[in-house]
């Protein structure tokens, strides 16, 4: 998949005129935690994609796809998608301002608060599987059943719509040495690679994932697609079994490396964005920052972007994590 920057700045276009650009900010607190020494040059920027309509990045993808989707010849009746949330609320919200029916389903034991989210946006709702390829199995299911549209998590012009906020990070901080991103089913992560390329930049992205969802990483280190249980709790949407063909073979060429972080590394870098910023993050959104925070010995005197991919965590779980009672290393 090949981006020109004229269609990426197209893509942008259609995203802003639903939403505005989200900010990024060099938070004072967060910086002087990652400086070896007061004063040594270090800057760390944290994009904020919590701060969207749906409370994530993922709305950007849903809104060009519905675009582009609904300019083809033959409207669909409906669409079904599956989900752990955020991809679920992004197309519930774009399916709605085009007035489709929306079916989404999730595995049984997903956020209680995303799934109300989802609801409140018009969709449909289905709980099945035990994991997110189970639902996912599921909804292409359903959408045979139906005749319904099937959206799928990693698509072309997902990822264009995605790559808006990669654009926005990007023209505000033209000389980023780095860049950590999650990686669920990769739009994120591959987003940021398009833009990367399109303005022929230098820029390193690094991807992430849980140590309990080790699938992309065991892929791009073995360079074919290995799938793999998960059993990561916190960080949710990062919670991949089996990655994208096209997908890992985009970050397989695109990333400079992957870390892999721990449900309790996760929850000290949501602890740390809220002392520090008093920022709200999901698990996966602030596990870029956890990222960071094991290589902070190589960011010294460089400029860093972490991806705040979203912070739709459930409030029990948000109270656990911040009260040190859960996700303890």
């Amino acid at each position: 998949m090949t981006d020109t920057l004229a269609s990426l700045r197209s893509a942008a276009r259609s995203v802003h005129a639903v939403m505005p650009p989200t900010p990024q900010y060099r938070w004072p607190l967060l910086e002087a935690a990652f400086a070896s020494s007061p004063g040594d040059g270090t800057a760390l920027w944290l994009k904020h994609e919590n701060h969207t309509p749906v409370g994530a990045f993922k709305i950007r993808g849903g809104l060009v796809y519905f675009e582009r989707l609904m300019a083809g010849a033959q409207r669909p009746a409906g669409v079904v998608s599956a989900t752990r949330g955020n991809h679920g609320q992004s197309i519930a919200y774009a399916a709605g301002r085009h007035g489709v029916p929306a079916l989404i389903v999730v595995p049984q034991g997903n956020s209680r608060e995303k799934n109300a989210a989802m609801r409140a946006l018009g969709a449909e709702l289905v709980e099945h599987g035990a994991d997110f390829q189970e639902a996912r199995e599921h909804a292409q299911a359903l959408a045979i059943t139906r005749g319904w549209w099937m959206v799928p998590s990693f698509h072309p012009d997902l990822v264009a719509g995605v790559a808006s906020y990669a654009l926005e990070l990007f023209d505000a901080v033209p000389l980023l040495d780095t860049v950590y991103v999650p990686i669920g089913m990769g739009s994120g992560a591959a987003a940021l690679i398009a833009a990367r390329d399109a303005l022929g930049a230098s820029t390193q992205i690094v991807g992430v994932v849980s140590d309990g969802a080790p699938a992309y990483a065991l892929s791009i280190a073995n360079g074919e697609l290995v799938s793999h249980a998960v059993t990561t709790e916190l960080p949710d949407g990062m919670a991949c079994r089996t990655p994208d063909p096209k997908a890992l073979e985009i970050l397989q060429r695109g990333l400079a490396r992957v870390v892999s972080v721990s449900d309790a590394e996760v929850a000290a870098a949501m602890r740390r964005l809220f002392e520090a910023t008093h920022q709200v993050a999901e698990g996966a959104g602030a596990a870029a920052l956890a990222a960071a925070w094991q290589e902070r010995s190589l960011l010294a005197g460089r400029c860093t972007a972490v991806v705040l991919s979203g912070g739709n965590v459930d409030r029990e779980v948000f109270a656990g994590v911040l009260s040190g009672q859960r996700f303890q290393a």
